[in-house]
This record gives C-alpha cells, structure tokens and sequence, in this order.
C-alpha cells in the first residue's frame, strides 16, 4: 500500500467517476482503475461499487474514507515539518571577494545562510570546503582542484576582465598588447598567479612580476603609472573606482573572463546545502561564456568547447 494509492482513493470517492478523478490526478484511466484494484487487494475490501453508469462508496469504503483523509493530513503535516527544519538547517558559506548582490533573497525560506566573516583566496575556501570549515565557497577552482578535494561546483558568477591605461584612450585594447602582473605572494595570489600565466602564454600578453602585492588597490595602479601599458585588472579590482588620470578599457580579441563557482563537497547529503546550491545557481544560464569570443583557462571547468584562442 502507498500513499499515492490513498490520494487516488480519496479522489475517486470525491468526484464518484474514474474518468473525471483520472484527470484531477493527471494520470491515465485504466493506470488508475489499476492502482485502485491493487490497494483493494493489499487492504482486502472491496472499496467501490461500479458499474457502467455509476461508481459508488461500498460500505467499507465510507468507513475508511475519513480515516485515509486523516492518514494523509499527517503525512502532509510530516513532510511541511521537514521542509521547515531544513529552512532552518544552517549553512554556512565562504566567499573570496564576490557575492551575489541578492544573496540572501535568493536562499529566503531554503535555509539559514551564514555567510563567513573570513574573506581568503581561492584556494583556500576551495579547501575549506573539503575539510568541512565551511559547506559552500564561492571561489574560482579548476578541474584538478575538484578532483584532488572531491569537490563539485557550479557556475554563478562571470566578471569579463578589463584594463587599465594612463592618458585619454578608453578605446579597447587586444589582448596581446595587455600586460598581467604576478605577484611573488604565492600564499595569497596563487590562484591569480596561474590564471595570469596561462593568460600570458595563450593570448601573447607580457607577463611582469611584482613583489609589493600590487595586484590591487593603490599599488596596482601605481604599476600602471609606471609601466605605462594597459594592465589587466584583477577580479578583486572590478569594483574600485579608477582614479582620473587612467583609463578603464575593455580587453578584446579574445576578452578574458574570471568566473566564480559555488563549490560544494561530491555526494553532499545535506539536504538544506543541496537546496541552497540549487536556489543560488537557478537560471543562472551561461553568463556570455558561449560568445565565442570569452577566453578561460584550459583547467576552467566551465570553459565551452572552441573558446576564443590565441591571436598571435
């Protein structure tokens, strides 16, 4: 006996017609007469009278009607109480510097979303995540680091990399004329590190190595005062207002992309993680990474086959 047995019951001993209950449960007639002849079976009563022209409640069947609704209220009633204790079920989230702007909209009613105070590099929620610090990490991970921590991830975030140049031309700049900055900092910039060097060797773009964390902030843009060259800005730098004497440029031919996954533990059970990750990555799309003209690292795990290539 199931549960979807009793629905089917109670619905033909409202409307009193298979035909009509068949279509209130959107399921073929004779799969419905079937359901109900096999629940006859397992409870051994006859349920309905039925003829050619007429259904009708046997007397067993009037008995057990008020009884099945009741059954059915507390499975019902079960099923809210553990939608409910997984909204409150707490998750806790890690991030590196980008967030949704609608966050805690996006979760409102799934879970208790705690979002980690400890803003680190990639790498390191990446495997905070594994060792169970914390249950999700917005980070950028490449495939090996999925494998080597078991980790899965999904696409919820795209930031197109721009430059930035000294005088007046904010016209947009090749990717081969650029230059990317590597920091010795390798604790902390390990994962810009990589992402820039393959940058370099794919696209033609000079890489330079700076010692003073100047991949950022005030420093980075004394480096383009100094190197006089556009500058691919980093990810952590998308937001900084630009000073007057520089420019912001758009990189092109190909345009670089830094994307930000929402990274989960392979196999997670809980069932509070599973729906936040489902309510933060929903309709998220592609986010202009099949355009053709997107370039992503070759370990990316959302790179789309044929992306942009070289162009030198």
């Amino acid at each position: 006996m199931e549960l979807r047995q009793l629905r089917y019951f109670v619905a033909v001993a409202e409307e009193l017609n298979f035909g009509r209950a068949a279509a209130r449960l959107r399921i073929a007639g004779p799969s419905l007469s079937q359901q109900i002849k096999a629940l006859e079976r397992d409870l051994g009563v006859r349920l309905f009278d039925r003829d050619r022209r007429s259904v009708t409640l046997t007397t067993s069947g009037q008995a057990l009607l008020p009884q099945v609704r009741a059954l059915l209220g507390q499975a019902d009633e079960l099923r809210r109480s553990a939608s409910g204790m997984a909204a409150s079920e707490p998750v806790r989230l890690g991030y590196v510097n980008w967030r949704p702007p609608d966050l805690a909209a996006r979760v409102s009613g799934v879970a208790q979303l705690h979002v980690d105070a400890w803003v680190m590099p990639s790498h390191t929620q990446a495997a905070r995540v594994a060792d169970g610090s914390i249950d999700l990490a917005i980070c950028w991970v490449r495939t090996d680091d999925l494998a080597a921590h078991d980790l899965e991830a999904r696409l919820i975030g795209a930031d197109p990399l721009f430059a930035i140049s000294t005088g007046p031309d904010a016209s947009p700049v090749q990717a081969r004329d650029t230059l990317v900055l590597l920091d010795d900092d390798t604790a902390t910039w390990d994962s810009w590190n990589r992402y820039a060097e393959e940058f370099s060797r794919g696209t033609g773009a000079r890489a330079v190595r700076i010692s003073d964390g100047g991949v950022t902030g005030a420093a980075f843009f004394d480096h383009v005062r100094r190197l006089r060259r556009p500058v691919v800005n980093s990810p952590k730098g998308q937001a900084v207002p630009v000073p007057p004497d520089l420019r912001r440029r758009p990189v092109v031919d190909p345009t670089p992309y830094w994307t930000w996954a929402l990274v989960t533990r392979r196999g997670e059970t809980r069932k509070a993680v599973r729906a936040t990750v489902e309510a933060l990555t929903r309709d998220v799309g592609t986010l202009g990474l099949d355009a053709g003209t997107a370039w992503l690292p070759a370990g990316d795990p959302f790179r789309v086959p044929g992306p942009a290539g070289p162009t030198h």
